[in-house]
Order: structure tokens, then C-alpha cells, then sequence
């Protein structure tokens, strides 16, 4: 059994102290949080003992690795702290709020032999899952296109940009789907508020071959949709997660580019097929992150799904998306 510590037990503390309250691999040990109304709450919700001091926490005994479910802008500190006290590590996402602060995490990491890992925790869905089944059978073909909308009337947050705060989400999918690495970034979008945070932003992810990932993220619409559109040469696929059964469509779609004598003339063959709707296995995607942190912590000789390589990949993305946004839309190279 991993001995588990989580710091912070605000909006996403909750689920993991339920997941990693778990019989078969691991259990929560202590909470730590600033605020004694939450402390008090979790006493009463899962009879656990609680502090109001990380520190106490990260130099338990009764602590084999430290969940740390807290702003972005603490990552660093708390992870590092951790690490030196050569406890195993998972940061909430994003993993950082630089890429440099990834590196030194990552490093402290395998100095020390712990796992670090950052919450992702879409790989773990059925859908998302489903998607990367579809990728590597080959059925979609050779991919062209990623097209996410992630858009909600939501949390205006005062320290992040929309991007940090929602695309995240959908970068890790891209990385998970897609293993060509990224050449260049570019970003635009807007602030409707004083603190010049912006609260909607498109973000297109360049590669060297023929491939676009482009995301849309907002705060301010008047409609919760969360979308990706997985496209290939063969097949496309539609991620909808506000369905509650039928996430995932594969449409039996594409076109067919002939060649002709007169080059300004395009002439395109369409492809209209069945639409077929693959079964989604439901389960809680929490739990398979709890347990695969818990695993490579017993073994240390696998790879998390959701990696400390994928979150300083996503936290580099997320940079070069700032830049771009100071730059108008310049597009940023990620290879500098």
C-alpha cells in the first residue's frame, strides 16, 4: 500500500483523496490545506488526520508520495520540497508554471529515483483511450488534422490566461494521439478585463509534415462545448464529452485530391459513409491515474501514461503560446 499525502483539498482535492482512498493499492495518510473549514471537512468525510503545514506533511513518515493539488504558481516550491524529502511526486496540471521549472523538477526527479508524473487525467478516459485505439489500428489513417473547442460561460481564474487554464487539457490529448513533435506555436486572443488576462485565445500547434492541431478556448460563451475533431486521410473521428454515452463517432468520410492537366483546376473526389458509434468502456479516469502513479512508484522501471515528459511538453507549448500572444501572433519556434 502507498502511503499518500495530498496537499490542497479545494475543487479537485476532494476526488483525488476518493481515489487514492483505494483498498487494493493505496490510501490517504494526511491532508494538508491553509484553510481549517476545508481541514474539517475532510476530517469528517474520510477520518484522516489533517494539517494546516505542507511541511509537516511532505517530512511525514506516514507519507510515501505527495499529491499536490494546488495553483499552478506553487507547483515548483511544494514539488521540489517533496522531492528533496524523497517523497514521489504528481503536480496537479499544468505541471508548472515555466518550463524551466519542469527541468529542475524532472532532474531533483531522477537524482533522487522518484516518480514525478503530472495529473492529465483525460489519458485515462474511455473516449481518449478509444482515440488512441483508433490512431494506432490504423483505421482513421494517416492523421491531418486536431480541432478542439473547450468553451464555457466559466471561472474568469486572476493569475492564469484562459490557455493555462483550459487548454491543458486538450494539448495532453495531442501529445498522447500524435508523436511527431511540434515546430512552431502561434496564439491570439482577447482580455475583456482590467487585469489584461486573456479569457479567450486560439492557439494553432504547427508540425513539419502535413498535421495542424488548432484549439479554442474560452470563458465567456454562453454554451459549455467540449469538442475534438480527429482527423485522417481514411476515417475522422468527433470526441463530443458532453454526450453521455455516445462520446465518440467515426465517420467514414475524406476526399480525394485528382490530378489534372490545368493545375489551377482542383478537382476533389467526396467520400460520404456510415457513421459508426464504438463502445465506450465508462469508468472513472481518477482512478486509472491513481493507479498508474501508484504502479510506477512499486515498479520503477515504467512510464506513466501521463509523464513528466508530456507535462513540461505542454507546459512548452503553453509558453510559446504566451510569447505569441505578446508578439500578435507571431509563430514561435519550440526548437530554439
Amino acid at each position: 500500500m502507498v502511503k499518500i499525502g495530498v496537499i490542497g483539498y479545494g475543487y479537485w482535492g476532494p476526488n483525488l483523496v476518493r481515489n487514492f482512498n483505494n483498498k487494493n493499492f493505496s490510501r490517504v495518510t494526511l491532508i494538508s490545506d491553509l484553510s481549517e473549514q476545508k481541514l474539517l471537512k475532510a476530517r469528517a468525510t474520510h477520518d484522516v488526520e489533517t494539517t494546516n503545514d505542507f511541511n509537516t506533511l511532505i517530512n511525514s513518515e506516514q507519507v510515501d508520495a505527495v499529491v499536490i493539488a494546488t495553483p499552478v504558481f506553487s507547483h515548483f516550491e511544494l514539488g521540489m520540497a517533496a522531492l528533496n524529502a524523497g517523497k514521489h511526486v504528481l503536480l496537479e496540471k499544468p505541471m508548472a508554471s515555466t518550463s524551466e521549472e519542469c527541468r529542475l523538477l524532472i532532474a531533483k526527479a531522477e537524482e533522487k529515483g522518484l516518480c514525478l508524473m503530472v495529473d492529465h487525467t483525460f489519458l485515462y478516459t474511455g473516449a481518449v483511450q478509444k482515440l488512441k485505439d483508433l490512431v494506432k489500428s490504423g483505421e482513421l489513417g494517416k492523421l491531418q488534422y486536431l480541432d478542439s473547442t473547450r468553451i464555457n460561460l466559466g471561472l474568469l481564474q486572476p493569475d492564469i490566461n484562459v490557455l493555462w487554464d483550459l487548454a491543458p487539457h486538450d494539448l495532453s490529448i495531442l501529445i498522447h494521439l500524435f508523436d511527431e513533435d511540434p515546430v512552431s506555436v502561434q496564439a491570439s486572443g482577447i482580455s475583456h478585463t482590467s487585469n489584461g488576462i486573456e479569457n479567450i485565445a486560439y492557439m494553432t500547434v504547427n508540425y513539419a509534415s502535413d498535421f495542424i492541431a488548432h484549439f479554442n478556448c474560452s470563458w465567456t460563451s454562453p454554451v459549455k462545448i467540449r469538442q475534438m475533431l480527429v482527423g485522417g486521410d481514411n476515417k475522422m473521428a468527433v470526441f463530443n464529452d458532453m454526450e453521455p454515452t455516445e462520446k465518440i463517432k467515426v465517420y467514414d468520410t475524406g476526399f480525394e485530391v485528382k490530378s489534372d492537366e490545368d493545375k489551377r483546376n482542383i478537382l476533389v473526389d467526396y467520400r460520404v459513409g456510415d457513421i459508426h458509434i464504438p463502445k465506450i468502456e465508462m469508468k472513472e479516469a481518477l482512478a486509472g491515474l491513481a493507479k498508474d502513479f501508484c504502479d510506477s512508484i512499486i515498479d520503477p522501471t515504467r512510464t506513466p501514461k501521463s509523464s513528466s515528459a508530456l507535462g513540461i511538453s505542454v507546459v512548452k507549448m503553453l509558453e510559446a503560446a504566451d510569447t505569441s500572444l505578446k508578439e500578435g501572433g507571431k509563430a514561435v519556434n519550440l526548437f530554439k
